[in-house]
């Protein structure tokens, strides 16, 4: 194998220009896989978390009636578990009034929705009695922070409240008529005593909560609670994921069949070639299985240089792409996470790749006939 990895090596070096533009053909087709499969990976998991990032992806709420019995969910596989209680009020200021929706968080609602993040000004409600509102709701009722506001049910129930913060949550609608409390307030207002109306759950693996809502609903204290996750709800944001996701596929096995035919075709115009040369090593006294391996090195060098040059083209092209694609608030059209296990495995299916691709070159030099290629020149 050490006299046939070395002549491996000067059949390579005799036409550099050759070998040069074969190992760049891989790298191509690498550097593509790469920028490929994690653009598409990138753009899947923000797509992912601008819709369902911050809402639950499995909601428990009561079959008919408005609320139910408080029931404590361990967390397992569950990011994030939010006890809810919530219902429809009036808002009334010192300016103007609207109709809200006025939902009550335990303290996991904060990590669920993500609201601290969103907040424009002020902090998190954690006393009775304090809310923050949206800001497109805000702006209606002429209020800010620290003003007071007062709450009204249809059963004619009111409270004042504090507005303790004002958030954004990026969506126009809920702005404009969403105010959030602490989950007493709510059940206060609600006449819930220490009842809710829903819980919210976040799970790990977001593509999992169709497992995991079936899982919960077996076990739930009552028969009459629904269990809705959020796959059921959104079938065309899965659609579109799962096309995107075939693409991608698809892209990347063409990419590799066109490398692969590449090296396979060049390798067995090498072995033409270098035919006389193998002749005359045949006639001294090399083996049919020293003269196929000398083709499967060829195969495996050329796959790990264009291996290793691919994955710098790769993250090179990653890098620009990050560094000039970029939102006009500075922040990145589409967040790319450098995932070091998809690299090294595209470089490894370039190896694979053509090694596999030197097998044909390399059963055609064992067929090779010394006396009659030194004979024909």
């Amino acid at each position: 194998m050490k006299l046939a990895y070395s002549i491996a090596k000067r059949f390579l070096g005799y036409n550099k220009g050759q070998t040069i533009l074969i190992a760049v053909g891989i790298a191509i087709g690498v550097s593509v896989q790469i920028f490929i499969g994690l653009l598409i990976s990138g753009l899947q998991d923000s797509l992912i978390d601008k819709t369902v990032g911050s809402t639950p992806h499995i909601t428990i709420t009561q079959e008919e009636e408005m609320s139910f019995e408080d029931f404590k969910i361990d967390g397992g596989s569950f990011t994030a578990v939010a006890y809810q209680a919530e219902g429809p009020a009036f808002a009334i200021s010192s300016n103007d009034d609207a109709s809200v929706l006025l939902r009550g968080l335990s303290e996991e609602g904060d990590k669920l929705y993500k609201l601290s993040e969103k907040l424009i000004e002020g902090k998190m409600p954690s006393a009775k009695n304090d809310v923050i509102v949206g800001s497109g709701l805000a702006e209606k009722l002429n209020v800010k922070l620290n003003d007071d506001l007062t709450l009204r049910t249809i059963s004619n129930q009111s409270v004042d409240v504090n507005i303790v913060g004002i958030v954004d949550l990026k969506v126009d609608s809920i702005n404009n008529s969403w105010i959030l409390s602490t989950l007493p307030t709510a059940q206060a207002l609600f006449e819930l005593g220490e009842e809710i109306t829903s819980i919210a759950i976040q799970v790990d693996d977001v593509f999992e909560a169709d497992v995991l809502a079936t899982n919960l609903k077996a076990i739930l204290p009552a028969s009459d609670l629904k269990v809705v996750n959020w796959k059921d709800q959104n079938e065309d944001l899965l659609s579109g994921l799962n096309g995107q996701s075939i693409s991608s596929i698809m892209i990347q096995v063409f990419v590799l069949v066109s490398v692969v035919l590449g090296i396979a075709s060049v390798l067995a115009i090498t072995v033409l070639q270098k035919s006389k040369q193998i002749g005359i090593l045949k006639a001294m006294g090399i083996t049919d299985k020293t003269a196929s391996w000398i083709f499967l090195f060829q195969g495996l060098l050329l796959g790990f240089w264009g291996a290793i040059l691919g994955v710098l083209f790769g993250v090179a092209l990653l890098l620009s792409f990050t560094t000039f694609a970029r939102n006009p608030d500075g922040s990145a059209l589409i967040p790319i996470a450098f995932d070091p296990m998809f690299i090294a495995f595209s470089g490894s299916v370039a190896i694979v790749s053509a090694l596999i691709a030197s097998f044909i070159p390399a059963q055609r030099s064992k067929k090779l006939s010394p006396i009659e290629v030194i004979r024909n020149g």
